[in-house]
Order: structure tokens, then sequence, then C-alpha cells
């Protein structure tokens, strides 16, 4: 096997990894759902800060902060990127433990389609025939359930927005992931840290009064944050970003299957006809890129 061969091998193996890492995510919010989501959230965000500080000082990487923190755009950027990312782990976290993973998988269905679009009004990207047919049936998969049915999927919306708005602001940043997390941990962290010490009233709050299962499943926050993002960006390395995107419907197709198999939430007929569009609208999209790839190999 060339080298080659065995990067792109390895490369869709971290690519799996993340994306199931990320699918799963849900079974581990669950064991946490006596917990409120804003507290999640702030371990999360606190103990990510501190692994991925212990794995900057350990890749030697702390040079790369400074400059990015020197650059007030950069930051300004970066600080807009981050609280759309902050509450786009809050909304996922609360509809997780609030029986809607059901939305949360649509979202995250429906974002490479709004990421080509978005790809389109913003960087002046050229679409394909079959990239528009594609998110015009998503359009139409979200209006049959608003007009038919009376009901807006704003879950599976706001979180499909926030991380596409989220993926076209970093896109232009020029910082790695890995110091990229770092900053938005650091950005958030004041935040967390003030609502969990100053304003959280649970009792779980406290964490000398816990459990130690309970303590370490919060302080894990940080694992299921960071873990996942190390085997994506290792994947990124490896393969082609257009081959790494066709792995990431693993992550909302194994939410679909743990809402409706394992926490049994009720799959009903608007959210059903959603669905099935959406991922027709999936099928073309993920054939066009094939078929695009296929034929860019060759010229």
């Amino acid at each position: 096997m060339t080298d080659t061969a065995a990067r792109s091998r390895q490369g869709v193996i971290f690519a799996i990894s993340a994306y199931t890492m990320w699918g799963v995510a849900p079974i581990y919010f669950k064991l946490l759902e006596n917990v409120p989501a804003m507290e999640i959230l702030s371990h999360r965000i606190i103990w990510s800060f501190l692994l991925v500080l212990l794995l900057i000082i350990g890749l030697k990487r702390m040079d790369r902060i400074q400059p990015v923190l020197a650059n007030r755009k950069q930051m300004l950027r970066l600080t807009i990127a981050t609280f759309l990312l902050g509450g786009n782990w809050y909304l996922f976290i609360w509809a997780i433990n609030n029986d809607l993973i059901l939305d949360a998988s649509l979202g995250y269905y429906i974002n490479p389609l709004l990421n080509v679009a978005i790809g389109m009004v913003f960087f002046g990207e050229r679409m394909r025939t079959m990239q528009l047919v594609a998110i015009a049936l998503a359009v139409i998969g979200v209006l049959i359930q608003v007009v038919t049915y009376g009901s807006v999927p704003w879950i599976a919306l706001i979180l499909a927005s926030s991380f596409a708005t989220y993926g076209a602001i970093r896109k232009r940043l020029p910082v790695d992931s890995i110091t990229g997390l770092w900053l938005e941990t650091m950005i958030l962290l004041p935040l967390m840290l003030f609502y969990l010490f100053g304003l959280a009233e649970s009792a779980s709050s406290n964490l000398f009064d816990n459990t130690w299962t309970l303590n370490l499943l919060l302080v894990a926050a940080g694992v299921v944050t960071t873990a996942p993002l190390l085997c994506f960006t290792a994947a990124a390395q490896r393969i082609r970003y257009s081959t790494l995107g066709l792995f990431q419907y693993i992550g909302p197709t194994l939410m679909f299957i743990l809402a409706v198999w394992l926490y049994g939430e009720p799959l009903e007929q608007s959210k059903l006809m959603t669905f099935a569009i959406i991922w027709v609208a999936l099928a073309i999209y993920s054939l066009d890129t094939l078929i695009f790839q296929q034929r860019s190999r060759r010229a």
C-alpha cells in the first residue's frame, strides 16, 4: 500500500470516528438530563478550555495564539463565530434533554445543503444544477411541514443556520482547529464561570455536593467536545474536504436511530415527510458530488 493510499485509509477511519462520536453524543447528554442545559454547557466550555490548553502545550503550539489575539479584526470575527457556536451547543443540549433529538437530527441533515447555499451567496461559488435541485427540495420539505401541518421546525432551522453561519465565518479565519477551539472556549469562559458559580441554583451546580459519578460525567464534557474535533482535523489533513463531507450524514443518521428506536420519540407524519424529502435532496447532492469528483480526476 502506498503512503498516499495509507493516509487516505487513515483519513476515512478518522472521519467515521469523528461523525460517529458526534452521532452518539445524545447518549452522553441524556445521562445528564437532570442537569440544566446551561450548566452542562458551562462544564463543556470549562473542561474543553483546560483539555485543549494541555493539547496546545503538548503540541508546542502556544506561538500560534498571540498573533490571533493581537489582530482585532480576527478576534471580532472569532467572537461572533464563538457566540453562534455557543448558542448552537446550548440548543443542541436543550433539545436532547427535552426529547427532541429528531429535530436536532433534521437540523444536521439540512446543514450541508445550507452550506452550499451560503457558499453561493457569500463566497461567489457557482452551484451546479443538481445542487440547486437538492436545495429546492430541502426548502419544499420544510415548507410542507409549515403549510400542511402548521409547525415550524425551528430547532432544526436554528441549529442548521447557526452552525452553517459559524462555519462560513471560520472558513475565512486563518486559525487552525485546535487553536480556534481554545480561543472560542476562552472567550466564553468568563461567562460560563459567572453563571456556574454566581447564577446557577440547581442541586448539581455545587460539585462538592455531587456524587463522583456525576462529577466524572460533567468533566467528561471536555472529552466529548474535543475528541471528535481532533479526529475531524486528522481526517481533513488526509482526505479531500469534499470526500470528508460525504461522511457527515453519519451523525444525524445515528441521532435519528437513537431518537426513534432507543428513546422512543414519536415520528409524526409531518416530520417523516420532511425527513423523506430531505433524504432525497441529500441523495441527489451526494450523487452530484461523486460525479463531480470523478470528472475532476479525469480532467
